[in-house]
């Protein structure tokens, strides 16, 4: 029972998280007439979060266990800042029974259930053998506490493969594998127990049969602390990539009006089973070739990320309800009341590069534009100038789209992240746009392996001459000085006494590079797109005289953050930005270019660089296993180190055959190109042109 004020409301709630779930609470707190209070770390000072709130508190240094990890700090946070309540948003200590149990004794209501509920549910093998006693129907497989690695392996013989290996505690598919073949299946154990003990501090572990073609179904649930139980319908969660969620829709496709209404009735049943209190959202695994039949995986004791579609469907506030339910307000919704109204779809959008095998990203936010127009939210933490560091889960925000069938919400959903621009972060909205214009998803043909059977036909798009030509002008143009006269030999219109001297810059996007040639002024430029030698114009600028074209280019505005090219009297408008590190970003049309100048100076661009037999980083992290030692031999595709970043572990494996000279120990913090591991070659064999990597979600 939640710590509930004689009045039924809150004056004041502390939302424990950031980013854009600390925007949306603050956001429905401040439509309620509630005083919020955010909470930072130093990496979060200036960020989106804390300038939408009323107070906010600083709790530390950038490392989340030392800031928003932190019991005692965000206790004492809410104690200093009056706050009669705590939402904890989702991820971090949303699902901590501790943290809800220090509340309560600091007299402050957590907004969520029991701290015993989320224990219950918190363990998967607890919460299966739970709500097994209330009906509802449960994956086949062995559940215990205390399994071995030997018990785990005799058993998934019985159970007959493929199996899913499985963390009792946590979620979000940290520690999840799938293991088609007996002989695979120990050092998936060794790994699912590495990576869910330091997720969860507990390396408890299941298995589960894997049902075929499986497609993720959840539940929404609201109770109040009388015992009334109501559900808000279905979300469809099956595209997604290493079981981390990135489209989501309600409803979902595949369920008819019967199936829903016996899905829906055991995610309450499954309520009931811990007396649960607040929002919830139970999670049933189905499979496409038996629509009718489902089983129970876990109960979030949370809100979703993917709530939004929910909330669009059934006009409900589920931000306002858990605040309501905190307070002791009983719930005024029956089930007879709740009405799914059209269809509504969300993606994520992640600081990750898909080009790069979706490895995570960062940088400094230059310039954003996200979408403002009807039947579509942004969800969202961003800003200009916010800096996406390693420290926190990669995601950024949430586009999400409402249509009244659900072609029409994909078409909407489509065109709204298409006018997303975010300059300055490589982020996934291109792979989105990919996976939304699929047959498969636009037939509602959904499982959890499609999106990473598509992965591999992704190709980002090919950087076009006139996206050389805007990064090109827009250097040039700040070269012009900004009033008339000066030096002629210093302006950059390639005056000379006899014939004009072009400005030349060569420009790299991946492995395509381009010299582009401008002389002129910006009333009147002629411009020419060379191949890497110089030697003749290539692709749209060329003309069949004189291999140049005409163009003026100009900035829209004094911020220079727009640049108008007319090229042969077509005119394109880019978001342009340059980062500190000399980077050209160009958006147009939906699309994101990045491009470097100066062959010679630009950085590595191939994943995990193996250069002469060195293992390098391909990002910074934290090393967090050496499967190998030194003078060990390996051979090409062994694994040989594996480092952690934004809650992702990458395997790197070896790029040759030889004797390993291991640099690094785990724990290690590594920078961006560090070399981990050498390895002096045994044979003629050489290097190939990238490591290999193998991502598990944590």
């Amino acid at each position: 029972m939640n710590n509930s004020p004689v009045t039924g409301t809150f004056h004041t709630v502390l939302v424990a998280n950031r980013g854009e779930i600390a925007v949306r609470v603050i956001k429905t707190l401040r439509d309620m007439g509630i005083r919020s209070v955010a909470v930072y770390s130093d990496a979060d000072a200036d960020a989106r979060h804390v300038r939408a709130a009323d107070v906010a508190v600083r709790l530390g240094p950038a490392p989340a266990r030392e800031s928003y990890l932190s019991i005692d700090k965000l206790v004492d946070a809410a104690v200093r800042s009056g706050a009669q309540a705590v939402h904890p948003g989702y991820g971090f200590l949303s699902e901590n029974p501790a943290f809800a149990a220090a509340l309560a004794k600091a007299g402050i209501s957590f907004i969520g259930p029991s701290a015993k509920a989320i224990e219950v549910m918190g363990d998967k093998i607890t919460a299966k053998n739970t709500v097994t006693a209330f009906g509802v129907p449960v994956v086949p497989g062995i559940a215990e506490p205390g399994l071995t690695d030997e018990q785990l392996i005799v058993a998934a013989h019985d159970i007959g493969y493929p199996v899913l290996v499985k963390p009792s505690a946590g979620g979000g598919g940290k520690g999840m594998r799938r293991v088609e073949n007996p002989a695979d299946l120990p050092a998936a154990l060794q790994s699912a127990r590495r990576e869910a003990g330091a997720a969860f501090g507990d390396d408890t572990l299941f298995i589960e049969r894997f049902v075929t073609r499986p497609r993720h179904i959840e539940v929404q649930v609201l109770a109040d602390q009388s015992g009334a139980v109501v559900h808000l319908g279905e979300r469809e969660c099956s595209l997604q990539r290493r079981h981390q969620k990135v489209i989501e829709e309600a409803p979902s496709p595949l369920l008819d009006a019967e199936t829903r209404a016996r899905i829906g009735a055991a995610a309450v049943a499954t309520a009931r089973s811990v007396d649960y209190v607040g929002a919830g959202t139970v999670e049933f695994i189905v499979s496409a070739d038996r629509p009718d039949e489902f089983f129970f995986m876990e109960m979030n004791t949370r809100l979703q990320v993917e709530h939004p579609v929910t909330e669009m469907v059934t006009g409900v506030d589920l931000v306002q309800w858990q605040v309501r339910i905190a307070a002791g307000q009983p719930l005024t919704l029956n089930q007879d009341d709740i009405k799914l109204t059209g269809h509504a779809i969300e993606a994520r959008v992640y600081a990750e590069d898909p080009g790069r095998g979706f490895l995570p990203t960062g940088g400094t936010v230059l310039s954003l534009a996200e979408p403002a127009r009807a039947r579509v939210r942004v969800d969202s933490g961003l800003a200009a100038g916010t800096v996406v560091g390693s420290d926190y889960d990669p995601m950024l925000s949430k586009v999400i789209a409402f249509g009244d069938t659900r072609a029409e919400a994909l078409r909407t959903l489509d065109s709204a992240l298409a006018s997303t621009e975010l300059l300055g972060v490589t982020t996934n909205i291109e792979f989105l746009r990919f996976l939304l214009a699929d047959a498969n998803v636009q037939a509602g043909r959904l499982d959890t392996e499609l999106l990473d059977r598509r992965v591999a036909d992704f190709r980002p798009a090919e950087a076009t001459d006139a996206d050389f030509i805007a990064a090109a002008a827009a250097r040039w143009l700040r070269r012009w000085p900004s009033s008339p006269g000066g030096d002629l030999w210093a302006i950059p219109s390639g005056w000379r006494l006899g014939e004009h001297a072009p400005t030349v810059l060569t420009l790299r996007v991946g492995d395509l590079t381009r010299r582009v040639a401008i002389t002129g002024t910006p009333e009147s430029a002629v411009v020419s797109v060379l191949d890497p030698a110089g030697a003749a114009p290539v692709g749209a600028a060329q003309t069949a005289a004189a291999g140049a074209v005409f163009f003026s280019p100009r900035f829209l505005s004094s911020e220079a953050n727009e640049l108008a090219l007319t090229i042969n009297g077509l005119r394109q408008v880019y978001r342009v930005a340059e980062s500190a590190d000399g980077r050209i970003w160009l958006g147009a049309d939906g699309r994101v270019v990045s491009l470097v100048e100066d062959l010679a100076s630009s950085t590595r661009a191939a994943v995990g660089h193996v250069g002469d037999a060195e293992v390098r980083s391909p990002m910074p992290g934290a090393v967090v296993a050496l499967p190998v030692a030194n003078g060990q031999t390996v051979s090409v595709g062994d694994r040989v180190v594996a480092i952690e970043a934004m809650k992702m572990e990458h395997m790197l494996t070896a790029p040759v055959a030889g004797v390993v000279e291991v640099l690094v120990q785990p724990g290690t913090q590594v920078k961006l190109d560090q070399v981990l591991v050498r390895i002096i070659a045994e044979s003629d064999e050489k290097p190939n042109a990238s490591t290999e990597l193998e991502g598990v979600a944590k």
